[in-house]
């Protein structure tokens, strides 16, 4: 079966085309294109959800004519359509739903409707090195982090999850307090390789009492506290020189922070379950000094950790294609109409039979 994928949940239009690969056809994604809008955005500090959604409306057929002529296919080869139904921005999502069961009515084809964050989970079976189930998800995107147990496709046992900010949004947030264009947190990772390990301690919130769930709110306070403190208040004292090597050392303490954070987190939450596989995906997950710390702590309990590559861990459309053909053997058919849906709990889906 091949299906079409259509990510358009935040400010990414994702298009691919995934292949099971029966009979002589090669399995795994034939085509897929991105693209970000990063320059929609960037003069606002953040995604403005009317651009969002205006956005995708002019990208999403584009991109996916690009995508069946990268793949030299019709429609007429297709078997299914797969889009985001959410969680997400409700516009930016009600472009995906609406295009794609428009789409799949005119080519008569099946809809199936994708839960954004189990897109993400599944994104690590695109990879050759697939793990077994069960194992332990962390999802650390731009507005979620969470803790799964996987016991199967839809068999999601909700661990802990964050109280208020996300790590992604901290990442953000705190990269805006340093002077960072937006997005904020790819740049205050690549500040951070020059920041000086020890100078600052900010605090590792939630690991020091039981429990899964993250807040990541009280560390960006803990953070902005201590940008006010050793660079606006002495400003005038400090060199360009010294002033940029005071920010990438609060980027270093604040990123190794959050690394620490979500490493006990995992750790706990594998010991607690008694499994030694974990999975990270998401956004959050193509930070490099995050995955070295968790191959680190998987390795010390005798386990193994699992990723999708970089391109995967953004908001894409392969992630979205496989899941979508996951559900459509299961018999997810979507009828006629169709409902964005902003908030989604992940554990609300049905098991994949």
């Amino acid at each position: 079966m091949r299906i079409l994928g259509i990510e358009t949940s935040c400010d990414e239009t994702g298009i691919a085309i995934y292949d099971d690969g029966q009979g002589d056809r090669p399995q795994g994604i034939l085509a897929h294109r991105l693209y970000s809008q990063i320059a929609v955005h960037a003069d606002y500090g953040g995604v403005v959800p009317e651009l969002a959604s205006r956005d995708h409306v002019r990208k999403t057929i584009p991109l996916i004519k690009q995508v069946l002529a990268d793949a030299n296919l019709t429609p007429q080869d297709l078997d299914g359509v797969a889009y985001t139904a959410g969680p997400g921005l409700v516009g930016a999502l009600l472009v995906g739903c609406s295009i794609g069961r428009s789409l799949a009515y005119g080519w008569d084809l099946p809809a199936v409707p994708v839960h954004h964050m189990e897109g993400h989970l599944l994104a690590p079976m695109l990879e050759d090195d697939v793990p077994e189930f069960p194992f332990v998800a962390l999802l650390v995107s731009g507005g979620h982090t969470m803790l799964v147990r996987v016991d199967a496709i839809g068999e999601y046992k909700l661990l802990g999850e964050s109280v208020d900010d996300a790590a992604g949004e901290a990442f953000d947030k705190t990269a805006k307090l340093l002077g960072l264009d937006y997005p904020g947190g790819p740049a205050l990772a690549k500040m951070a390789e020059i920041g000086v390990a020890g100078r600052f301690k900010l605090p590792r919130p939630m690991t020091d009492r039981p429990g899964l769930d993250f807040s990541f709110s009280g560390l960006k306070t803990a953070a902005a506290v201590l940008v006010r403190k050793e660079c606006i208040n002495i400003e005038p004292t400090l060199s360009e020189e010294q002033l940029k090597q005071t920010h990438a050392d609060i980027a270093h303490a604040f990123q190794q922070a959050v690394i620490d954070t979500l490493a006990i987190k995992c750790k706990r939450a594998l010991q607690q379950e008694q499994l030694s596989r974990l999975v990270i995906a998401g956004g959050v997950s193509a930070n490099t000094a995050l995955r070295e710390k968790l191959a680190l702590t998987t390795k010390k309990l005798g386990g193994s950790v699992f990723y999708p590559r970089p391109e995967y861990c953004t908001d894409n459309g392969a992630m979205i294609a496989y899941a979508g053909l996951q559900r459509l053997k299961a018999g997810t058919d979507a009828d006629l109409t169709f409902k964005a849906n902003p908030r989604w709990p992940l554990d609300s889906l049905p098991p994949v039979k």
